[in-house]
C-alpha cells in the first residue's frame, strides 16, 4: 500500500495554525481577508467578476469567523464594537459585489488593515497558549 504524498507547504501551516496562540490566529485570519480582498480588487479591473465574487465571499467567511470567535459575555464594549464593525464589513461587501464597487472593497481594506496591525500588537505580547487578552481594564477572551 503506497503512503499518501502530503504537501510540505500544508503541513508546515498546520503546524502554525495549531502552535500559534489566540491572537496570532486572529492575525492569520485577518491575513487571509486582506488577500482574498486584494485580489478581488486586482480582478475588478479586468472584469474577472467571478473570480471577485468567490474572493469577496471568501473574505466574507472569514470575517463571520471573526464575528463568532466573539465572547460577548466577558468581551464588553471591544466585543460589541467588533460584532458591529464586522456586521458592517459584511454588508459593505454585500453591496460591493452586487455592485461591484472597488471603493466599497477598499473601504473595508482599510479598516481591515488597521485591525491586523492592533491584533498584531496584541499577539506579540501574548504566550502561546494564553487564550486571555489583559488589558489595564481587565481581561478580554476571544474565546467563542
Amino acid at each position: 500500500m503506497p503512503l499518501a504524498q502530503t504537501n510540505p507547504y500544508n503541513q508546515y501551516k498546520q503546524t502554525e495554525i495549531n502552535t500559534a496562540n489566540q491572537g496570532k490566529l486572529i492575525v492569520m485570519l485577518y491575513d487571509g481577508a486582506i488577500k482574498f480582498l486584494k485580489t478581488a480588487l486586482e480582478n475588478m479591473n479586468v472584469k474577472t467578476y467571478d473570480v471577485v465574487n468567490t474572493n469577496i465571499i471568501k473574505a466574507q467567511d472569514i470575517i463571520t469567523e471573526l464575528l463568532l470567535s466573539l465572547n460577548m459575555k466577558d468581551g464588553g464594549e471591544i466585543s460589541s464594537n467588533l460584532f458591529n464593525l464586522y456586521l458592517y464589513f459584511k454588508k459593505r461587501l454585500l453591496e460591493a459585489n452586487i455592485q461591484k464597487n472597488s471603493g466599497m472593497i477598499e473601504e473595508v481594506l482599510t479598516h481591515l488593515n488597521a485591525l491586523r496591525e492592533s491584533w498584531n500588537k496584541i499577539s506579540s505580547k501574548e504566550s502561546p497558549a494564553d487564550n486571555t487578552m489583559v488589558s489595564k481594564k481587565g481581561s478580554f477572551s476571544i474565546e467563542g
